[in-house]
């Protein structure tokens, strides 16, 4: 992805707008339905009410949570839907009306905000430090109401509709209560969902909408970039834990999610994603909200590799499933962005040549447009792809391998993307498929759950 040189308008950004306010938030209940909605202004110039629907389902209890309860979990959605606007204009100020918030909890915000938006630093080749990128200050005389809704032994797995979130399905809901959650349903998760055999009233939507005129400042030229959507998924998340009356929230994020996609710093792109920034959360609801709900990712033991080979037995999800953030719009893979390359890679010690065709239109093998790509996951290109893609060390065990999709192209072709001259030194695919990383947050009937796949 290409860097922009935006230092200049940053700064000048920040000169022109001095302020960012988060000034109401207001919730709604009624009919088995929540309603949310949040007022942001840029020194009142532009005026941004981003919104959040839930939709009725049977297990929702919102007329059970006390309104001081549901305020006090809303304003934490509203808090990370903050920085999608803030990044427009970047001003140094920004002014948290509905709630008054303590000097820690100022820090978690402020850290989240910055590492979250790494990326978006980086690729528009701004400099600022965490210190100065922005200060917080509330006015609110309200402080947060612990929450003390009681909760079943019911697990929420978020479904994105890619392989990560089928292998957490496919593990848990044969072995206690489970709900899926879904954010903007498309066809990938709807068909998802349906496949694992949940009918319409039994699995969570999530309405969220962006204010048009962001989309328009965007189109303008004002800032624009990555924002860590993940820490919004996991706030969310735990507000519809607390209406569904379930202990815990299941995420797939893997071990992998942890490398920097610039080595050498801390930018990457999926910093929400991280077991840091899931230790800080956990810490974050612990401290501020409630110590009971469970937050959690079921795969961060594992790789990518690991839950590839997972995926390959979940057949039934093969046709359906779709990683593609370009071809989302229409349920399809673009088969030309790292998404659907290392989706290729990683797939491709389980899976013969012919599937991944079925799956992607073409042998992406054989693409040298794609060869570019191939540099940046393999670790010849200095920068990992901006995409949620694994380690370079697990697409050169699969490179290494010698695989029958890479020895076929190879020998095919007189320029293809697996003529790789000689082995690149790293672990082997049987010795990343070992292991199993102890640095994770799964209780320990969810770890011998997930060990059980396994065989370990």
């Amino acid at each position: 992805m290409e860097r922009k040189e935006n230092q200049h308008q940053f700064e000048a950004l920040r000169s022109e707008f001095s302020t960012f306010t988060f000034e109401r938030q207001t919730v709604k209940r009624g009919n088995g339905n929540l309603a949310l909605a949040f007022d942001f202004n840029l020194d009142d110039r532009y005026h941004f009410h981003p919104t959040l629907e839930i939709p009725s389902r049977p297990f929702f209890d919102w007329d059970g949570i006390p309104m001081a309860q549901l305020e006090t979990l809303a304003f934490q959605v509203g808090m990370t839907e903050l920085v999608s606007y803030w990044k427009i204009a970047c001003p140094k100020r920004v002014m948290v009306k509905p709630f008054a918030l303590t000097e820690k909890q100022k820090s978690f915000w402020k850290k989240l905000y910055y590492n979250g938006l790494g990326e978006f630093f980086y690729l528009n080749g701004i400099s600022v430090a965490e210190t100065e990128f922005m200060s917080i200050e509330s006015c609110g005389n309200q402080d947060f109401a612990r929450i003390d809704v009681p909760l079943d032994d019911r697990t929420l797995v978020p479904v994105g509709g890619g392989k990560d979130s089928v292998v957490t399905l496919e593990c848990l809901r044969a072995e206690m209560p489970v709900i899926p959650l879904i954010v903007n349903p498309r066809g990938a998760t709807l068909n998802c969902v349906k496949t694992a055999g949940y009918g319409e009233n039994d699995f969570i939507v999530i309405n969220r909408t962006l204010d048009p005129m962001m989309l328009q400042l965007n189109k303008e030229g004002y800032l624009n970039g990555h924002t860590p959507f993940s820490a919004l998924l996991a706030f969310i998340s735990v507000l519809v834990a607390f209406g569904s009356h379930s202990k815990y929230v299941a995420l797939s994020n893997e071990n992998s999610a942890n490398e920097s996609t610039v080595p050498g710093t801390n930018i990457n792109h999926q910093y929400s994603k991280s077991i840091e920034f899931e230790r800080d959360f956990r810490n974050y609801v612990t401290e501020n909200l409630n110590d009971n709900v469970q937050y959690f990712s079921f795969l961060r033991p594992l790789s990518e590799l690991q839950i590839a080979s997972l995926f390959a037995k979940c057949e039934a999800y093969h046709p359906v499933f779709r990683s593609c953030n370009v071809g989302s719009k229409t349920d399809s893979w673009c088969g030309h962005c790292p998404k659907c390359l290392f989706t290729w890679i990683i797939l491709s010690p389980f899976l013969p040549k012919e599937k991944l065709v079925a799956f992607f239109g073409k042998d992406l093998m054989a693409d040298e447009s794609l060869r570019p790509v191939f540099e940046e996951l393999s670790g010849t290109a200095p920068v990992k792809p901006f995409e949620c893609v694994g380690t370079v060390e697990e697409v050169r065990a699969c490179i290494n391998a010698g695989i029958s999709t890479f020895r076929q192209a190879q020998g095919s072709m007189t320029a293809g993307l697996a003529k790789v001259p000689e082995p690149v030194e790293g672990p082997t695919i049987d010795e990343i498929l070992s292991r199993f990383n102890h640095e994770h947050f799964l209780p320990k009937r969810f770890e011998q759950i997930l060990k059980s796949k396994l065989n370990v």
